[in-house]
C-alpha cells in the first residue's frame, strides 16, 4: 500500500510504501477511492491536538469499497461502497456509551488520530463504525460528507428547530454543506468570513446564504443562533453579540484559539454557548439519509495522494473554496 504518513507533528507528510493491512475480527478492508482533507487533519499535523498515535496516517473522510472481511463481519459484502468517519471506535461500557452519547466516550478511537486513516490507497476499519453509501454521487463528492457534513449536521441540530436566522462563522467545507441543509429546512443563513474575503462571501451567497460579510461586522438582522467553524476564539464574543436573548452559539470545531474576555452582558439574557464533540453513529445514519433529499452538492478540489501536503497548505492558507479531496 501507498500512504502519506505523519512521523511527528510540524513536519511534512512522507509518501511511503507499507505492507497491505489484514482485517482482523470485526474489521473490513477498504480500498480507498477518495479521502477528504479536513481541518482536524490540519490540527493533527500541526500539533494542535495532543498525543496522536505516531507514526499515523491522517484522514477520516474516507470513501471506498470493501475489499476484505474480517471474522464475524456479515453485514457488508465485497465491493460494497462504504464511508469511514472520524469516530472509529468506542468502549461501549462507559456511561456515555450506555446513554446514547457515544460521541463523549471516555475511551474513543479516532480515525486518522489514533487509528490509521485515509491518506492511503487501502485501510482497515471497525465494521461497526463504517456506513454503506448508496447515494448516486461520485466518490470524491461524497468524501466531505463523512466529517464536514456530519459535524455541520450535528452543529445545526444544536441550535434548535425554532432558530430561523442562523449565522455561520468561517465558510469552508462544513459551512457550505450545512448551509444547504439549513436552506432545505427553510432557515435563513448569514455567512461571516475573514474580513475582505470576497471570494468566500460570493461562495456563501451561491450556496444559499441571504447575506455574507466580514466577521468583524454586525449582521443586518438579529440572529437566533450562530455556528462557529473557524478555529478563532475571538469569534465567540462576536457571535454572542449578534444573537438575540435566548439565542445559541455553537462552537463546531475540535480546536479553537483561546477565547478572549468579554462582558457578562453578552451572555446575559439566557444566551447559550456550547461545543460540539465528534459525532454519533446515529448522526451518520440520519445525515446520509437526509443529504440526497436536499440534495447536497459539494464543491471540491481534487489532489493526488502524493500532493497531500499541498492540499493541507491550501487549507491552512485559506486558498480553498469548498473542500480538498485526495485521490489515491
Amino acid at each position: 500500500m501507498r500512504a502519506m504518513i505523519l512521523e511527528k507533528p510540524g513536519v511534512p507528510l512522507q509518501l511511503l510504501k507499507k505492507p497491505d493491512p489484514i482485517p482482523g475480527p470485526g474489521q473490513v478492508l477498504v480500498k480507498i477511492s477518495a479521502c477528504g482533507v479536513c481541518r482536524t487533519d490540519l490540527h493533527v499535523v500541526d500539533g494542535d491536538l495532543p498525543e496522536p498515535k505516531l507514526p499515523i496516517i491522517p484522514g477520516h473522510e474516507i470513501v471506498g469499497r470493501v475489499a476484505g472481511l474480517g471474522e464475524g463481519v456479515d453485514h457488508f459484502k465485497l465491493g460494497e461502497r462504504v464511508g469511514i468517519p472520524w469516530l472509529g471506535s468506542t468502549c461501549g461500557r462507559c456511561s456515555y456509551c450506555k446513554s446514547g452519547t457515544e460521541n463523549l466516550c471516555d475511551e474513543p478511537g479516532f480515525t486518522g488520530y489514533q487509528i490509521d486513516g485515509g491518506y492511503a490507497d487501502i485501510t482497515v476499519a471497525d465494521a461497526r463504525f463504517c456506513f454503506p453509501i448508496s447515494a448516486d454521487y461520485p466518490d470524491a463528492e461524497l468524501a466531505p460528507w463523512l466529517c464536514a457534513g456530519l459535524i455541520g449536521y450535528r452543529s445545526l441540530s444544536m441550535v434548535g428547530k425554532k432558530s430561523g436566522r442562523i449565522g455561520i462563522y468561517g465558510f469552508g467545507a462544513a459551512a457550505h454543506i450545512v448551509t444547504q441543509v439549513a436552506r432545505y429546512q427553510n432557515r435563513e443563513v448569514y455567512a461571516f468570513t475573514s474580513p475582505g474575503d470576497r471570494a468566500a462571501q460570493e461562495f456563501a451567497l451561491e450556496m444559499g446564504a441571504i447575506w455574507a460579510g466580514d466577521s468583524d461586522r454586525a449582521p443586518p438582522d438579529e440572529l437566533d443562533a450562530a455556528i462557529i467553524f473557524a478555529p478563532v476564539g475571538s469569534l465567540v464574543p462576536a457571535a454572542l453579540r449578534s444573537v438575540r436573548k435566548g439565542g445559541v452559539v455553537v462552537c463546531g470545531g475540535i480546536h479553537m484559539s483561546d477565547i478572549p474576555g468579554f462582558p457578562y452582558q453578552l451572555r446575559w439574557g439566557e444566551r447559550v454557548l456550547r461545543s460540539v464533540a465528534n459525532l454519533t453513529r446515529q448522526d451518520a445514519k440520519d445525515f446520509l439519509e437526509l443529504a440526497p433529499r436536499v440534495p447536497i452538492r459539494t464543491r471540491i478540489e481534487e489532489f493526488a495522494l502524493e500532493d497531500a501536503n499541498l492540499a493541507l497548505e491550501a487549507l491552512r492558507s485559506g486558498n480553498l473554496t469548498g473542500a480538498a479531496v485526495l485521490i489515491p
